[in-house]
């Protein structure tokens, strides 16, 4: 089990007359995308590592009146059909070339986990195409909770990874995702539904996205960030708020906000606090 350790971190991780996929099933995009709502400001939802876009449906009930949600599930996560070159990078420039090419003016982005790491570095590489962003549960580099001095390498090998995790039987990656999903999700009533998302996943998908989100760090890059910025941090983190600010010092407008309660997923275990702080910064 030591080979697969990497599956329980705490981080493993995202009408307009009717649901529609923007793509046309075309896939011209890196993510499936359902459009709901009808006002003017467009927000772009983005679920986290082997979630479904449906993690934002409780949020979008409260903003379909007045915006447009566009709501992503990355390809090859919870059933949507992989596609090749999953890369951080690739998903990222994906995401940009929807808003560009749909000519969506200054959406706002609310990403949960790797989805919040995706807007971080949209909101970096393209400040000028950003109204504002919400990260929900995400930091610039995970690997610098541990080590602050960590590195990324140019062209990780992500080989091992995969062959690891494609050779799991549907059983054992079953159980790792139950033995690790009591860190992540406090409300009982989701777990099984979170555990859904990742075990319908594209194994091959799942390592690769994993290698390549756990080798990113926006430390230094989100000095770039201009729009406002909320970061939601889960209750937890108060206890290393020195280590969680510190990765988060270049961000210039940056309104850090510790959660109440609960774990990794807060729009599930803290609901009310969550949506008050949204609430309070979108509109």
């Amino acid at each position: 089990m030591k080979k697969i350790k990497f599956l329980i971190l705490p981080f493993v991780f995202t009408f307009i007359s009717s649901m529609v996929f923007a793509q046309n099933n075309s896939y011209s995009y890196l993510f499936d995308v359902k459009i709901s709502g009808k006002g003017k400001q467009s927000i772009i939802f983005i679920p986290g590592f082997a979630s479904s876009g449906e993690v934002w449906n409780e949020t979008k009930l409260n903003y379909e009146k007045d915006f447009t949600c566009c709501t992503l599930t990355m390809a090859g996560f919870a059933g949507i059909k992989p596609q090749p070159n999953a890369t951080f990078k690739n998903w990222e420039t994906s995401i940009v070339n929807y808003i560009k090419e749909n000519k969506i003016e200054k959406p706002i982005l609310v990403g949960h986990s790797m989805g919040g790491g995706l807007a971080l570095a949209i909101a970096s590489d393209y400040p000028d195409l950003i109204k504002k962003i919400v990260v929900v549960d995400a930091l610039p580099c995970l690997q610098a909770l541990s080590n602050p001095a960590f590195k990324s390498s140019e062209n990780p090998d992500c080989s091992q990874l995969v062959h690891q995790m494609t050779a799991l039987t549907d059983e054992q990656f079953y159980q790792i995702q139950t033995s690790s999903i009591s860190r992540l999700v406090a409300e009982n009533s989701k777990q099984e539904l979170v555990i859904s998302w990742s075990v319908n996943s594209d194994r091959k998908t799942f390592a690769e996205m994993y290698c390549d989100f756990t080798n990113t760090d926006l430390r230094q890059k989100i000095e770039n960030i201009k729009c406002p910025s909320l970061i939601l941090l889960e209750d937890s983190f108060k206890t290393i708020k020195p280590a969680i600010e510190d990765q988060y010092k270049k961000l210039k407008n940056a309104n850090l906000q510790y959660s109440t309660k609960g774990l990794h997923f807060i729009m599930y275990d803290d609901k009310e606090w969550y949506l008050n702080q949204l609430n309070n910064f979108l509109n």
